[in-house]
């Protein structure tokens, strides 16, 4: 996991679920962790959502924390 390791609070397949609620326009295969690892699924939201691999982790680990609270 890179430069970028994930601090949640949730399993990944919760926090995976929570994503998918609050932002339709993901899918499973966008939030995919064991494909390629935490960075590229990083990267791939990144470029999606057209935000930065730390906006991107900010957000994941706030959703997290927050149990899908932060939009």
């Amino acid at each position: 996991m890179g430069n970028h390791t994930l601090k949640l609070e949730a399993p990944w397949a919760e926090v995976r679920e929570m994503l998918l609620e609050i932002n339709p326009e993901l899918t499973k295969e966008d939030l995919d962790l064991e494909a390629d690892g935490e960075d590229a699924m990083l990267n791939r939201l990144a470029q999606k959502l057209n935000k930065d691999v730390p906006a991107v982790k900010a957000w994941i680990e706030s959703v997290s924390h927050n149990r899908g609270l932060a939009y």
